[in-house]
């Protein structure tokens, strides 16, 4: 049986689910969330639902019934979840160069104590986290999130934004993971300057999804 663990892996390596107006049902990924995620025409629902319930709510080849209210609401009443956001996947692989690593996280200091709010949030969705902090107070945050894939958040403070800190700490993401592996961010569509962060630092856009939590 396909999952979307593998969808996911499959798309780190260049291979997306066919574009074909088509919905996907798999199982949800664990006990901690469910999802709804939109590919170029293709929609993937990983919850623990029928294929036969989702096709009786969303018209043949409607792909935008999926992200829209009314199914999510049903959604959440059937899994006994709430959506927890909607955003845009963006995606980009570890560096792999030993100087553009080295270069990426210099300063970078792992927070061990989990009292920061922001180190607190990601424990609550992701596992294996691991935090770091910059001198002017940033930090960079990696974890094993949705489907057990890699994703990075970051903090900058208000008195750095606006001087490229934030694009520095999205690049030092790929220097923190394994060679070989990818790793994903999460952006609301709206926050422009995080979009822009991660473009700027060869994330590319992967797609869209809504994850559902308890």
């Amino acid at each position: 049986m396909t999952t979307l663990a593998d969808i996911l892996r499959g798309i780190e390596g260049g291979v997306f689910p066919t574009p074909d107006l088509s919905i996907t049902v798999v199982p949800a990924p664990s006990g901690r969330e469910a999802c709804v995620v939109a590919f170029t025409a293709h929609i993937v629902i990983a919850a623990d639902v029928s294929p036969d319930w989702v096709a009786g709510l969303i018209p043949d080849g409607d792909l935008s019934a999926p992200l829209n209210p009314p199914f999510l609401y049903a959604l959440e009443q059937l899994t006994g979840r709430r959506v927890n956001a909607i955003d845009q996947m963006l995606l980009a692989p570890a560096l792999t160069d030993p100087a553009e690593r080295a270069a990426a996280v210099d300063g970078l200091v792992e927070v061990t104590e989990r009292g920061h709010p922001r180190i607190e949030r990601a424990w609550r969705y992701r596992d294996d986290v691991h935090a770091y902090a910059t001198p002017y107070g940033g930090l960079v945050l990696t974890g094993r999130g949705l489907a057990g894939r890699l994703e990075v958040a970051l903090e900058v403070p208000t008195s750095a934004r606006g001087t490229g800190h934030g694009r520095h700490l999205a690049r030092a993401a790929r220097a923190l993971i394994p060679p070989g592996t990818h790793i994903w961010s999460q952006v609301s569509p709206g926050n422009a300057a995080s979009t822009r962060t991660f473009l700027a630092a060869d994330y590319q856009p992967i797609g869209s999804e809504a994850l559902l939590v308890r």
